[in-house]
């Protein structure tokens, strides 16, 4: 009877202490509700194992006369930068890419090589590489780097996944050199948007680079992650981390990996990049901005380039590009360039043209992008 007691009172402090726990506001993670504990420790782990997978493929591309980035390093960032005196004659960390060859091919954001210019990669251990050959997109922020010197046995690829299927409140991880100096710094985030259109750039600073169709978060994205990747919970890359907001926080962006894939097929076909070129510039005028100012929805002509396809076939500044082939152009998943990728060079196409409150139809024959 007395052993029988004994249990019994054992049994109660036992409730009384798990009760205790499981009230208080303190740091102990017990909880009745068992799979919430659970669903955190798999996240944080999650987080951490994809890291340790995909950092050894996640590179610092730095420059070896620091000065000559000066200016192009702060089109996509907002924010001070040295002068070309405090620069000059110095290595700097200026940007991140990863291996999608383990041969040494590395892809990043064109901008972070925009400059003619002495490069070099920087591996996980410390590794330095020279680059060998830089192959810049020019109709999209991409660029290939090719390496010298890479060890027999190659470099760690990472494994590119699909954005097609991206849902706005998914997780997300960047890894990139934030600031230019702290390599391999890791944020987490989520998607907080699809098919935004963004000018990365300063206009003020006379360059801006229109960027369709890219993938809003708020991981941390700063100077020097530009180029990196931004990862999904599979460790597989979704995009790569391109510009931030210079309105608001925690608003950063990443050019779709689809698009990337398809510059890398081109690429691994031709050795180079060859894409149609229309050859202008342009402000998307939203439905919003078209109901606002009785103008059509479309592409504002902004620049006509000398001898491109547009020049040769008479577009002009001032004119509104409404349709492609028929297909209305908007602001989302129809823009003008999206829809001049999609073609081929050598293709006509006919593009309707408001002018003068005159709709017409012009011809138009692509020709290819020029060399940059």
């Amino acid at each position: 009877m007395k052993k029988l007691l004994a249990l019994l009172l054992v049994l109660l402090i036992i409730t009384f202490i798990y009760d205790a726990i499981t009230h208080t506001g303190g740091a102990t993670t017990l909880s009745k509700n068992k799979s919430e504990t659970v669903t955190v420790v798999r996240e944080e782990s999650n987080v951490i194992a994809v890291v340790k997978k995909v950092s050894p493929s996640v590179v610092t591309i730095g420059i070896k006369n620091a000065a000559a980035t000066t200016r192009s390093f702060s089109f996509f960032f907002n924010g001070q930068q040295q002068t070309p005196e405090e620069t000059e004659g110095k290595e700097k960390y200026i940007g991140t890419g990863f291996v999608v060859k383990k041969e040494g091919i590395i892809v990043t954001n064109k901008h972070v090589v925009s400059s003619q210019a002495e490069y070099f990669v920087t591996d996980e251990k410390g590794n330095k590489y020279d680059v060998d050959k830089i192959y810049r997109d020019p109709a999209n922020d991409i660029a290939i780097i090719s390496i010298k010197n890479v060890p027999e046995k190659g470099l760690a690829e990472i494994t590119l996944g699909t954005s097609s299927n991206l849902q706005v409140g998914q997780s997300v991880i960047a890894i990139g050199t934030a600031l230019g100096e702290f390599r391999n710094t890791v944020t987490t985030g989520v998607v907080s948007g699809l098919g935004r259109g963004i000018t990365a750039g300063s206009s003020l600073a006379g360059f801006a680079e229109r960027l369709d169709n890219v993938i809003q978060t708020d991981a941390a994205i700063n100077p020097g992650n530009s180029g990196g990747p931004l990862l999904n919970a599979k460790g597989q890359v979704i995009g790569i981390d391109t510009a931030v907001s210079e309105q608001g926080q925690n608003i950063g962006f990443a050019i779709p990996i689809d698009l990337v894939k398809e510059s890398l097929n081109n690429f691994n076909q031709t050795g180079q990049f060859s894409r149609p070129f229309l050859g202008i510039s342009y402000n998307i005028i939203s439905e919003r901005a078209a109901l606002l100012n009785e103008m059509p929805r479309g592409a504002l002509v902004q620049n006509v380039v000398a001898g491109s396809s547009a020049d040769e076939a008479g577009i002009k500044i001032g004119d509104i590009i409404t349709k492609v082939d028929g297909k209305q152009v908007n602001e989302t998943d129809s823009t003008l360039a999206i829809l001049i990728s999609k073609k081929k060079i050598g293709d006509k196409i006919t593009l309707t043209i408001y002018r003068d409150s005159d709709v017409k139809d012009i011809e138009v024959s692509l020709k290819e992008a020029p060399a940059q």
